[in-house]
């Protein structure tokens, strides 16, 4: 049974940044393209970025140049670092596999307001 446990959002101001974590268990993320999703209140949940098992990387036209994601295979982990946050930026960050399978994670919230 594959779980994913997203932490590591919180209320940050415009400008700010955050790490977002997503630890794996039932599932060999080296053997995977992981991404990130995000979904606002009352919106479809998004892509935002995801990382190949060759270690490309592919981002949202709406966070290319403020997002990154990366994984460290060791711990079975895909990291999100988010910076310079944007009001908009305000969502439930999940992680899955690209295409997403499987059931989703609760997220962790991420806030962004001054």
């Amino acid at each position: 049974q594959v779980q994913l446990v997203e932490s590591g959002g919180g209320l940050v101001q415009p400008g700010g940044s955050l790490k977002l974590s997503c630890a794996a268990s039932g599932i060999i993320l080296s053997r995977h393209t992981m991404a990130w999703y995000r979904q606002a209140p009352g919106k479809q949940r998004e892509f935002v970025a995801d990382t190949l098992r060759v270690g490309a990387t592919v981002y949202a036209d709406s966070v290319k140049g403020r997002f990154t994601i990366s994984r460290d295979n060791a711990k079975n982990t895909v990291y999100l670092q988010m910076d310079s946050l944007k009001p908009e930026d305000t969502a439930v960050y999940s992680c899955n596999t690209n295409p997403p399978q499987g059931r989703w994670g609760q997220g962790t919230q991420v806030t962004v307001s001054s």
